[in-house]
């Protein structure tokens, strides 16, 4: 035979191509320490967005109330921004229910235009021309007529937190006089470490109240920063100006609810970085994870309007004020024409002032996100190594199809418990690289199988489709690994055909003819063994060698094997019908044997064949000979008969030694497929009560049952045992005679 394995020689395998991937990726992740890249971050931002989607709304505690300067109160009371006596009204009633804390999500960063101290100044000359000047002077000087002064009083009546914002880059201008004045203390844990000793968020300057209303309990920055996707994600929890941190409005709400004065910063100290990590910062009993900018990740409860809104107009008339009693309230605007609005995983538009409720609601209730780095690191490694090497020995034993429907699978079971074990338990654990590593993994490895597998199963199916049925041919394909490179010790059925009288047929009918006779009987002979799933190893002169078992595994290898020898000779009695008018008859005798040999690959190193080695081998050769001298047609070993029971009627031949071999085997003769009938199983009764007083060296017995039964049936079996019987009448054997007749000829 051809050699079989050429294709195993190359060295470049699918299954190595994915393993040298996942060892890159590993590489890269390794790499990357714990700073992702941008490309990685925005993927896992996208894919928790679609989380927060499919997760949908959830409860908020009920404790935030968001007053809302909304289109109601636009139409009823004017356009924004309203005089501040209207404010200041506004803020007396949400006092007066009371709140347990309000933030004002508005910078007063002017005075009041409409206050008559700013508005009667353009004024002046027109009420001095008319000699009214004194009574612009009286409105002037009269605090109750400030705007900013009634606003600024209403403020300091109540738990209040007054909002501001922070400019980030350098516009020229700041002043010294612009600083925020927050109430909270602010330590830090190690108390060695200083404010600018932390990997603060930093600002360029503030944007603050004027004097008149810097009159709150505390003060807090409402700037929330959109990542580069423009969706807001992570907020801070403070921010450095001028190496001062500085708290936001939502926390110095939640501090002033909690009514604690004192935060904690906590900060990594084995950061080998100039600057030290922010861990945490502790208020009282609560720990709060931030990141080391002092950001957390917001847990948004759902789309717009996930928290209560009261109109400004209603809270002016005195509507729902039980409504904000006990409540931490916020003073903002979801007004379209304000501008204040900001991208969410759950909406691109969505009121700045609904981010700050969620925010308290998050602190609240303790379920702020939490990006879980190192959980993310570890969880990377993990997956990329399992997953991925499922995924590649997937595509290369399971095939493209299935191997990427696997993957598929394997990738979406990656995705859900992503989310079921993480995400939902308030983990933000990005899998975007694990992703994109074993959709590249699948990409290439199936790309690289695709040409390797079409060439493999092209030489493949060149190398055995002489020698293996189709349908066994297309096993191998599918499953090319029973083609390895290698020696391996097997259990197989060994099958030896030979032609009776081949040298007399050859001289009668010519070369010519004879060429033609052999190519359709080994046509016949071949095409039998391959539709039994065997495979034809050689042909030897007029002799056919063939295997059931190997390359691919057959449980039935040996019923298989006397299935076809079986149908052989009865398609043998069809084909030398069109032989019959030149006196040709092909008379072939079968031999089969099962048991251990060693399959592979034998020759030299510049041409070998697969074939099979051992006494097996020898053994099933032999028997195949013996047909000649129990002029029988088809003769099995012991060794094959025990792998099947019912299937077939073997009648008992002998116990023999063949040459070369001490070990006696008993040989069978297949008679017929299931049960015999009555006729058959009487005359095999018959003969082994024959063989049982043969045995005994009870031979005059015993060849008078053999006679009776040549008589019969003329079957050249039962003769031999008369023949012998007759010898050993003559001759007795030795007392030791074990009954093993020991054949000297092949």
């Amino acid at each position: 035979m051809t050699s079989l394995f050429k294709i195993t020689s190359v060295k470049i395998t699918p299954f190595k191509i994915g393993l040298v991937m996942l060892a890159a990726f590993l590489g890269c992740w390794y790499s990357f320490h714990d700073q992702k890249p941008d490309l990685f971050t925005v993927l896992d931002n996208r894919i928790y967005d679609q989380m927060f989607k499919f997760r949908g709304p959830v409860p908020t505690s009920g404790e935030i109330i968001i007053v809302d300067i909304d289109e109601k109160s636009l139409k009823k009371y004017g356009q924004f921004p309203w005089p501040r006596d209207l404010l200041a009204a506004l803020l007396k009633n949400i006092n007066a229910a009371p709140a347990l804390v309000t933030g004002i999500d508005i910078v007063f960063a002017e005075r009041d235009r409409t206050t008559p101290a700013v508005s009667f100044e353009k004024y002046r000359p027109y009420f001095k021309k008319s000699g009214y000047e004194f009574i612009a002077q009286k409105l002037v000087r009269d605090e109750s007529m400030d705007h900013d002064l009634v606003l600024g009083e209403e403020i300091s009546k109540g738990n209040t937190v007054s909002g501001y914002s922070f400019i980030l880059e350098d516009d020229g201008l700041k002043t010294e006089q612009e600083a925020p004045f927050p109430s909270i203390q602010i330590g830090i844990n190690p108390q060695s470490l200083d404010y600018k000793d932390l990997t603060f968020l930093n600002c360029y300057r503030a944007v603050i109240n004027i004097p008149e209303l810097a009159t709150a309990v505390s003060e807090g920055f409402f700037n929330v920063f959109p990542d580069p996707s423009g969706t807001v994600r992570k907020v801070p929890l403070f921010i450095a100006m001028d190496n001062i941190p500085y708290p936001s409005l939502a926390f110095e709400m939640y501090r002033l609810g909690k009514k604690r004065d004192k935060a904690i910063l906590h900060a990594s100290t084995i950061s080998r970085d100039e600057k030290k990590r922010l861990l945490g910062i502790h208020l009282g009993m609560d720990f709060i994870l931030t990141d080391y900018q002092a950001q957390i990740a917001v847990n948004f409860r759902g789309p717009v309007y996930s928290f209560p809104y009261i109109s400004a107009a209603d809270i002016m008339e005195n509507k729902s004020m039980e409504k904000i009693k006990g409540k931490h309230v916020l003073i903002g605007t979801s007004a379209a024409g304000l501008f204040d609005t900001v991208a969410t995983p759950f909406a691109p538009i969505f009121p700045g002032v609904e981010v700050h409720a969620t925010i308290i609601d998050n602190l609240i209730q303790k379920d702020f996100m939490v990006n879980a780095k190192y959980t993310e690191i570890g969880f990377a490694y993990v997956m990329i190594l399992a997953a991925g090497l499922l995924i590649i020995t997937a595509l290369v034993v399971l095939g493209p199809l299935t191997g990427s429907t696997l993957a598929l699978l394997l990738i979406l079971s990656i995705v859900i418990g992503d989310y079921y074990f993480y995400f939902l338990n308030m983990q933000l654990v990005g899998i975007s690289y694990i992703l994109v590593t074993l959709i590249c993994v699948v990409l290439v490895v199936t790309i690289f199988n695709y040409f390797y597998e079409g060439r493999q199963k092209k030489y493949i199916r060149k190398a055995f489709s002489h020698y293996l049925a189709p349908s066994v041919i297309n096993e191998l394909i599918k499953n090319p690994q029973f083609l390895e490179l290698r020696v391996e010790k097997k259990e197989i059925t060994i099958f030896f055909s030979d032609i009776r009288g081949f040298t007399d047929l050859s001289e009668r009918i010519g070369e010519q003819k004879l060429g033609g006779f052999m190519n359709q009987y080994f046509s016949v002979i071949s095409r039998i063994i391959m539709k039994h799933k065997g495979m034809v190893d050689k042909y030897i002169g007029d002799a056919v060698m063939a295997v059931w078992g190997t390359p691919v595994d057959d449980p039935d290898h040996a019923i298989n094997a006397i299935h076809a020898a079986m149908e052989i000779k009865q398609e043998l009695a069809h084909f030398n019908k069109n032989w019959t008018h030149l006196g040709i008859e092909a008379k072939t005798g079968i031999g089969i044997n099962t048991g251990d040999v060693v399959v592979g690959n034998f020759g030299s190193t510049d041409r070998f064949d697969y074939t099979v080695l051992g006494d097996h081998v020898n053994l099933a050769s032999r028997l195949e000979g013996l047909n000649k001298t129990y002029e029988t047609d088809i003769i099995i070993s012991e060794f094959t008969l025990a792998l099947f029971k019912t299937e077939l009627f073997c009648q008992y031949i002998d116990t023999v030694r063949v040459k070369g071999k001490t070990k006696p085997v008993k040989i069978y003769h297949p008679l017929c497929q299931g049960l015999p009938d009555s006729a058959l199983e009487k005359e095999n009764t018959v003969f082994e009560k024959g063989i049982a007083l043969y045995m005994k060296k009870e031979f005059v017995k015993a060849e008078l049952i053999f006679k009776q039964l040549y008589d019969q049936t003329a079957t050249g079996l039962y003769l031999l045992y008369a023949q012998r019987c007759r010898q050993f009448m003559q001759s007795p054997p030795d007392d030791d005679w074990d009954g093993v007749f020991t054949h000297t000829k092949k």
